[in-house]
């Protein structure tokens, strides 16, 4: 980075007037997924949800290469303007990341073995082909001829013909077939795995006490004879392969089509995308690998990797429900919010008290409620809401549909450009269209990622208005495992701004100047940076300086050196970061009244807290963005502040339980080696102390209602 963009303030305590360090995000994002394949080894963890944990590394991987690491190649192609763009060479990026991702490769092979050796001592085998008995042989060529033959249609692949299109992110087998009789004669096919169709994992018939399961790769390579009988062959060999492609879209500017049109051919592009990553099993014969190379063109560029006999490893996050209750992680009881047990209308409870739920450990049943409430009361004249992400049937779509029917104003901000749910979204905004709803396509140029509700009601002669504001998707599925808030008020001061932005979606030449609410891309990062400069100057006046801060990513350059100017002025500053962070703590003169750790659990920590204290008038604020150049510039985002006092005290003292934590806590430093944080005296689990912490202030309310 150039020194001139800096503070001047800041030469003063970097160490030895160097520029300020910073982590490469991509590096970074590497060690927050070797996080996750460590708990794959915690023996803390239950056995089945380590290996569960195997198949959430391999997705993550999957979409760092068709995300970031394809970006990196796209940079490639721009010659020697690339360093200006990053900072860094992309080359040398390139290289680093090949090689973190073999070593970690090989860290999952040796893990899944131990994984297999530990479901034995359970009494649950994972058998190949060449380990069936007698019985199991029969139950397996029935099933492939009943269940899996029918989605089967091998791909030849000929010396001289055209290679076969293969499909991002699916596995194939590439199999040899050596003619009888003919020296060196040698079909090709491709088979892909039918997993969107048939489960990666066949349960076989108990034996006795045993549980055995076998592969959908190992039924198909057991019943070759089966799909290949009309060749004559002497040996059928067949090895897994996997390619990745690059799944950025290229959306046209083009403004006599609409979005959805735009977003439509780009998808098809995305299909098409360029290969990012080949992974083949390391065992397959040299000369099958060179076929292949040859035949499908690949170089260096297309991060060539090994592998063990099994890939798409992020099946295993499917990893079929089976042996005792010990093996799994207990199900949580969602907390009912005493708030909505003594009330029957939600809405009655909302206009007393701002409502701060914290999924998942609250029910999301709160939110279904208040939406299907909404829905039916005669007093509702409309409903506001964005979404980003729904579930796969969603009731949130559902209660919007019940609404429209009943005769609301339904408006549904639908964002076409969510990553990898493009197609869904497209789906679900015309269902939503068809059904009475009215939906804007997101906001060119930026993309609405805010967590906003609004409901309008007419109570008497009173017009009142009720928002939502929260940190996740209105998606019922991913609240069971999401950790995330979400605030429910009639306070005015916050509804008039929600109802502000949402003017904004409808007219994007509407913007204000919001006093509560920060909202990028207009104002958020100057509030940020505003705040933190407010902490520089009382710590430098002698008044205590604290920032407390959690996110998923710290990745904005700018905002990365104002915390490291708050630091040098004697600010304290802790931070839980769950992924990628670029900020490098604890260096002397520069950052060393800095801590930082990262927590990965049962649940994914996907929630954003943000504490300063402000001369003693701390401010607490809730956000659905991180501190990212993308959330700051390129997104439509919402931060609140928690007004009410009670709710400010609950989420400082979340915050501190989670920063207490001592089990499940990495120190994020320079050298990334993400060693967990010592424990002394009592071991805190932040997840299990959340739930109990927020069980005991359920019943505390319950009392004060009684």
């Amino acid at each position: 980075m150039n020194e001139a963009i800096l503070p001047k303030a800041l030469y003063t305590c970097v160490m030895a007037k160097k520029k300020p360090k910073l982590l490469n995000r991509d590096i970074s994002w590497l060690s927050f997924n070797e996080r996750v394949l460590q708990e794959a080894i915690d023996k803390s963890v239950p056995l089945i949800e380590r290996i569960r944990f195997l198949g959430i590394y391999a997705n993550n991987r999957d979409e760092f290469f068709r995300v970031r690491v394809a970006t990196l190649q796209r940079l490639l192609k721009l010659g020697g303007k690339h360093k200006e763009l990053i900072g860094e060479n992309p080359s040398k990026v390139a290289k680093n990341i090949q090689q973190i991702v073999n070593e970690q490769q090989g860290m999952l092979e040796e893990i899944y073995q131990k994984k297999i050796a530990e479901l034995a001592a359970e009494k649950i085998f994972l058998v190949d082909e060449t380990k069936l008995s007698t019985k199991q042989q029969t139950f397996v060529r029935n099933y492939f001829l009943e269940k899996i033959l029918p989605f089967l249609y091998p791909l030849m692949v000929s010396e001289t013909g055209k290679f076969p299109y293969l499909r991002d992110r699916s596995a194939y087998l590439f199999v040899r077939l050596k003619g009888l009789g003919i020296r060196d004669r040698y079909r090709h096919f491709l088979i892909e795995l039918p997993t969107q169709i048939v489960s990666r994992f066949i349960v076989l018939p108990d034996e006795g006490t045993k549980k055995y399961i076998i592969l959908l790769d190992d039924i198909i390579r057991f019943c070759m004879d089966e799909l290949f009988y009309m060749f004559d062959y002497e040996t059928a060999d067949s090895h897994m392969i996997k390619i990745t492609r690059d799944a950025e879209l290229d959306i046209e500017y083009d403004f006599s089509k609409s979005m959805i049109e735009k977003i439509t051919r780009s998808l098809k592009g995305r299909r098409i995308g360029r290969i990012v990553r080949f992974t083949y099993d390391l065992s397959m014969p040299p000369a099958m690998v060179a076929f292949l190379t040859r035949k499908m063109k690949l170089g260096k560029e297309n991060n060539i990797s090994t592998g063990g006999r099994y890939h798409n490893f992020r099946d295993f996050m499917d990893f079929p429900q089976l042996g005792g209750k010990h093996l799994y992680y207990p199900k949580l009881q969602p907390i009912i919010h005493p708030a909505f047990d003594h009330e029957r209308s939600l809405f009655k409870t909302v206009s007393k008290n701002d409502i701060l739920l914290h999924f998942p450990y609250h029910s999301y049943s709160h939110i279904l409620d208040f939406l299907r409430e909404a829905s039916i009361d005669p007093g509702v004249e409309s409903i506001s809401l964005t979404l980003y992400r729904a579930a796969r049937h969603s009731s949130v779509a559902n209660a919007l549909i019940n609404a429209a029917k009943n005769g609301k104003m339904v408006t549904v901000v639908v964002e076409l450009q969510a990553r990898f749910d493009e197609e869904a979204n497209i789906q679900l905004a015309q269902r939503l269209q068809e059904e009475g709803v009215r939906v804007v396509h997101g906001v060119p140029g930026l993309k609405v990622h805010s967590k906003l509700m609004l409901v309008i009601r007419k109570e008497g002669k009173k017009r009142m208005a009720y928002a939502h504001i929260g940190t996740g998707n209105f998606n019922e599925n991913t609240a069971r495992i999401y950790s995330d808030f979400s605030l429910l008020t009639a306070n005015p001061k916050i509804t008039e701004e929600v109802e502000d932005v949402f003017a904004f979606y409808n007219d994007n030449l509407r913007v204000t100047r919001p006093k509560q609410l920060l909202v990028a891309p207009f104002f958020y990062r100057k509030r940020i940076l505003q705040m933190i400069q407010k902490e520089i100057d009382d710590a430098v006046s002698g008044k205590p300086g604290y920032i407390h801060a959690k996110m998923n990513s710290l990745v904005d350059f700018e905002t990365i050196h104002k915390l490291y100017e708050a630091s040098c002025a004697g600010v304290k500053i802790k931070l839980i970061i769950r992924g990628t962070c670029a900020l490098v703590p604890g260096v002397k003169g520069m950052s060393e009244n800095i801590e930082i750790i990262s927590i990965i659990d049962k649940f994914l920590e996907h929630s954003r807290l943000f504490i300063f204290a402000n001369g003693g008038d701390e401010k607490v604020y809730i956000a659905s963005a991180d501190w990212m150049m993308r959330n700051f510039d390129q997104r439509s985002e919402v931060a609140v502040p928690i007004i009410d006092e009670a709710l400010r005290n609950m989420l400082r003292e979340i915050f501190n339980i989670q920063f207490s934590d001592n089990t499940k806590a990495r120190i994020i430093d320079e050298n990334q080696e993400n060693i967990h944080r010592p424990t002394s005296g009592k071991k805190i689990r932040a997840q299990d102390a959340t739930y109990a912490f927020l069980k005991r202030k359920a019943g505390d309310f319950s009392k004060k209602l009684i």
